[in-house]
Formats: C-alpha cells, structure tokens, sequence
C-alpha cells in the first residue's frame, strides 16, 4: 500500500512510499482510508519540536507514519471485535492515517461515520474536536450555566469547543477576528468579541473559564477576567 512517511524531520522529508499493508490485532479493525486531513500537531511531529523531542525521537521520528484524522470503510476486523463489521462507515484518528489503509483499536479510536456526514467532514473531525472535549470537559471541569470564554472561536478546536460548550449548557463568549464574527455567532456563541476592536482582556466582564486557543496574553491578563475560582485552559 501506499503511505506518506518521514524518516527524517523535516518538511522536505516527506516521502510517498510502498510499505506493507498492515493486518488487525485481535482487538483491532482495518480500514481503508477514504479521506485524511493534518492538523497543527503534525506540523510540529514533522518539525521535530523540540520540546516534543523527548518523547517522538532526539535525533529522527521513531514513528515514520504521517496525520492523524481518518474516515474510511472497515475492510477487515479482528477475532474479538464485534462492534464492527467489514463495510462500516468509520472516523477516528491514528497516527499514520496519510496512508491507503490504517489498522485501529476497535474500543477507543473510531466510531461510526453519520450518514448524513461525508468522508471529508469526518476526516477531519477526530483531533480538533477531541481537544476541544478534553479541553472543556476533562481539564476545565465545564459545567451548565457557566461563562466561557474561547480565544480562537473560529478555528478547528475553536468552533468545536463553541459548539460543545453551548451542548453543556455554558454561556459562551467568543473571541475571533471581523470576517469570522458572523461564523461564530451561526454555531451558538452568545456573545462575540472581535479582537481587532476590542481586547477581551480589558473588560469588566468575568469567566468562570477561559479556553485558549491562541495564547496572545500573559496569564496575569488572563487571570484579571477570570472568577476567583475561575479556570484558564491552553492549548494549540
């Protein structure tokens, strides 16, 4: 089969290459990959970050395989998976998805695609909308009724995390340059601030979380509009 791969770090390291198709554990589903999508942590995989060094490898990749986000048709499963089955619809993501087939636990890394959702929408929604959940959910401890703050509304965690925080009931303000407003407003913010007239650090407003996406301010701004027990939550 074919694969994107990058044995070296480095853009100009990206090779398209002949490897082996890979065969299901037992507890896991093959798919064939119908769409692909990157995301920024596959840029900094591929550049070799250096904070990321320790764990991807000092001096090249320990892992060759290349994007994250899938959506494709089970083609084959293992002896104890019974959720799937050969023709299945799936999303999810994997390391090495740039490829023509990806191997995949079945428990915890697809789910079945919508068939209202092609497999372009669904190549693209795993990475950004886990971080968004982890984000609001796992680390910020989001709760109903809840102001939320979103630094970079508009962007692939951004419109997810607006989406999720309206889903949990929060209140939700969100941050995003002019051309975007309308696009924010149309996913549920209730509020949108445009940071090219406004800095939504001076203002006398506070959160009980803020989610940013960007991390443009010092945490002493941040903390400035956030409730005493208030939560600020990076990522990106």
């Amino acid at each position: 089969m074919k694969a994107i791969v990058n044995c070296e770090y480095g853009v100009d390291n990206l090779k398209l290459q002949e490897i082996g198709k890979p065969t299901p554990k037992d507890n896991e589903i093959l798919v064939r990959v119908r769409a692909a999508s990157i995301n920024p942590v596959d840029g900094h995989l591929l550049r070799g970050a250096l904070l990321m060094r320790p764990i991807t490898g000092l001096r090249k990749p320990k892992n060759t395989r290349f994007g994250g986000d899938f959506a494709g048709v089970v083609e084959a499963v293992g002896k104890n998976v019974t959720n799937f089955k050969p023709g299945d619809e799936v999303f999810g993501a994997k390391r090495g998805a740039v490829a023509d087939y990806v191997c995949v636990p079945a428990d915890r890394a697809a789910v079945l695609k919508p068939a209202n959702v092609t497999f372009e929408q669904a190549g693209s929604v795993a990475i950004a909308a886990l971080t968004a959940l982890q984000g609001l959910r796992d680390k910020g401890h989001i709760q109903a009724g809840q102001k939320i703050l979103i630094n970079g509304a508009s962007g692939g965690v951004g419109t997810f995390a607006v989406q999720i925080a309206k889903a949990f009931g929060a209140d939700v303000t969100g941050v995003c340059s002019t051309r975007n407003v309308d696009l924010v407003k149309s996913i549920g913010a209730d509020r949108v601030i445009d940071y090219t007239k406004e800095d939504f650090t001076k203002t006398d407003q506070r959160y009980d979380m803020i989610y940013d996406l960007v991390g443009n301010h010092s945490f002493s701004e941040r903390r400035n509009i956030l409730k005493p027990n208030g939560i600020c939550v990076l990522a990106g």
